[in-house]
């Protein structure tokens, strides 16, 4: 078997083999098929796409890469929780304990932000004390004790993912839905979990631009799950505003902290009861929509979930009184509000520009080695739909150089079109991808 005779064979439009996928994979974590001919595969991939049961070989041949996390001493069924990347999106900090505190044991392993899109791992880091890092037995341990925990991706995890990715990410090869789709899942299955509930982005704000193609990803990344037997579940949801109105991530743990509360934005907390009831139904806990929603806002309004999440920060070296006392996380040294110049209804608030002007404060990274600011970010005051007055605050910056506020401010401002004429926001979910779909 020789690497150009499979780099040729798709480049035609052919169907690969498994054994050909594993050939290609294993040569190149094994160093003896260079970028250059894995540059090219990626390309063919790229045009030619795959069908599922390809895209699930390549899936499984990367999980399989390095440590498929085993975590059967864990009680229950675990099901975890993953979002394609958006502004505003702090469902996992909300949806864990949420989901945790109703019984679902909830293992979740979470990444770092790059570019306009936040990380987990980052947003939990500007809770004074917490440990993104944990041993498997301690992980595994402390979910049995609490039913939750949320740690850091480990680099035994589908190291072939990370090499793939890094590589992609210098050919143009990223826009690939079966690549997408197979980077994701690699590390989902090989985080060990039972099955999935996926929060699919779309719009401008997100990797995939149109409905359309959010579907396409969404159903491949179904079809994976299901053929690798892992019940999956995919939500394709808008990402043509800011999720919440905290992009930043000291801002985006208070935004948690206020939804569990029951004090979060309407659209946030509709999200995340929505995804915490697909986990609750895939855990096994009801086949019913309607009930695992019940369940859901009784814990929200007796704060179950808040005092599991406190439970959880406690647990992994956190100061747990930040979910009483929100001073005591990282703030900025200055908050400057960015005022309307012109009173109207807001019928747009672009999130790339948000999410830009945040990374450029500080919040977000610009490279994989950017050092981030974990007070700073921008907090939004209106979404779409909103009627505005002349010198209003559109939102507040906080930041900690007086010399990034002006530029911030201008971005923000741009970012908010304000008209005459009201319309109406997008949908929040366009629609549910099952097995039955697929």
């Amino acid at each position: 078997m020789h690497a150009v005779d499979i780099i040729r064979k798709k480049r035609d439009g052919e169907n690969l083999t498994t054994e050909e996928i594993e050939f290609i994979i294993d040569g190149y974590v094994s160093g003896t098929i260079p970028d250059y001919q894995i540059s090219a595969f990626c390309m063919a991939i790229f045009f030619q796409g795959m069908d599922h049961e390809e895209t699930t070989d390549l899936t499984l041949k990367m999980a399989n890469s390095g440590e498929i996390l085993d975590l059967s001493s864990i009680q229950g069924r675990k099901i975890d929780k993953h979002s394609t990347g958006g502004v505003g999106d702090t469902t996992t900090l909300i949806v864990a304990p949420l989901a945790a505190s109703c019984g679902v044991p909830v293992a979740k392993m979470s990444g770092r932000g790059l570019g306009h899109t936040g990380g987990t791992v980052d947003k939990l880091e500007s809770i004074p004390g917490y440990k993104v890092n944990l041993s498997p037995r301690e992980f595994m341990e402390q979910v049995n004790r609490i039913g939750v925990s949320i740690v850091g991706q480990t680099g035994e995890l589908a190291p072939a993912d990370k090499l793939l990715y890094a590589l992609r990410d210098v050919t143009a090869t990223v826009e690939s839905i079966p690549l997408i789709a197979s980077s994701i899942m690699s590390k989902k299955i090989a985080a060990g979990a039972d099955g999935f509930v996926l929060d699919v982005k779309v719009g401008r704000g997100a990797f995939m631009k149109t409905v359309d193609d959010a579907v396409e990803l969404a159903k491949t990344m179904v079809s994976i799950g299901r053929l690798a037997k892992k019940e999956t579940v995919a939500l394709v949801t808008d990402m043509n505003q800011p999720l919440g109105r905290g992009i930043g991530n000291s801002l985006e743990v208070k935004e948690a902290v206020l939804t569990l509360d029951g004090q979060g934005p309407a659209n946030l907390q509709e999200l995340c009861l929505t995804l915490a009831a697909e986990m609750l139904i895939l855990a096994g806990h009801t086949d019913q929509y309607g009930e695992a929603r019940r369940i859901l806002e009784g814990k929200l309004k007796n704060k179950a979930g808040l005092q599991k999440l406190a439970e959880l920060i406690e647990a992994q070296g956190g100061n747990p009184k930040v979910v009483q006392d929100l001073s005591l996380l990282p703030t900025a040294q200055y908050q400057e509000p960015v005022l309307a110049k012109q009173s109207g209804y807001v019928t747009e608030i672009d999130p790339l520009a948000i999410g830009t002007a945040a990374m450029y404060l500080g919040a977000g990274r610009e490279t994989k080695e950017s050092q981030i600011d974990l007070a700073v970010g921008i907090e939004l005051k209106h979404q779409v739909g909103d009627w505005i007055s002349q010198g209003e605050e559109l939102a507040i910056i906080h930041a900690n150089k007086e010399t990034d506020i002006q530029e911030a401010a201008q971005t923000v401002r741009q970012a908010f079109h304000i008209h005459q004429n009201r319309i109406s926001p997008n949908p929040l979910i366009y629609t549910k991808i099952t097995s039955k779909d697929v």
